[in-house]
């Protein structure tokens, strides 16, 4: 299925701001508003169902010997037209 980038933005941030844009985006889903995304000359509102499907990924790339690079991947994805499944996660 081809992938369709509807916006895009990846800068180096403080831990601190970043985890001022995660409540923002908490705050959002807890209230069940939509969700803007804005920077530079790019936006984009979407509105995630009351049950989208969430996707936490820890990965590290690079080469088997060697430093690499790691990352948390939270991803928040639904059918259009969709109102998602059920799920257990527990992040401590």
């Amino acid at each position: 299925m081809p992938e369709e980038v509807l916006f895009k933005s990846e800068s180096a941030q403080g831990r601190e701001s970043i985890a001022t844009y995660l409540r923002d985006v908490a705050d959002k889903l807890d209230a069940g508003d939509a969700i803007t995304l804005t920077a530079g000359g790019q936006s984009v509102t979407l509105e995630p169902p009351a049950k989208p499907t969430f996707e936490v990924k820890a990965e590290r790339e690079g080469p088997t010997e060697g430093p690499g690079e790691l990352s948390i991947e939270f991803e928040i994805e639904w059918d259009e037209g969709s109102s998602g499944e059920d799920g257990d996660l527990t992040i401590e």
